[in-house]
């Protein structure tokens, strides 16, 4: 539907280039997966609490699970909240 109007109106087709996401631990062989590291976990974890998917977040299948496991034990020992207090 949307290509016929664009068509009609003369319009190139839009191509987006989006580059492919590296896994932040199988590009640097130093950092580690670890649940005592809360300032790493952070950057997987949304403001509403939520895990990043690996589609956004760039992580390996392998590495993706090890962060997911890794965030829901340092949620359980309290390194991390499960929520933000969003008001």
């Amino acid at each position: 539907m949307r290509d016929e109007a664009d068509k009609e109106k003369g319009r190139k087709p839009r191509r987006s280039f989006s580059r492919k996401k590296v896994c932040r631990f199988c590009a640097d062989r130093n950092l580690q997966v670890d649940y005592r590291d809360p300032n790493t976990l952070r950057l997987f974890v949304t403001e509403r609490g939520k895990i990043i998917p690996r589609r956004i977040s760039g992580n390996c299948a392998q590495h993706q699970r090890k962060v997911a496991a890794a965030i829901k034990r340092a949620r359980q020992i309290a390194l991390l909240p499960y929520t933000q207090n969003v008001i």
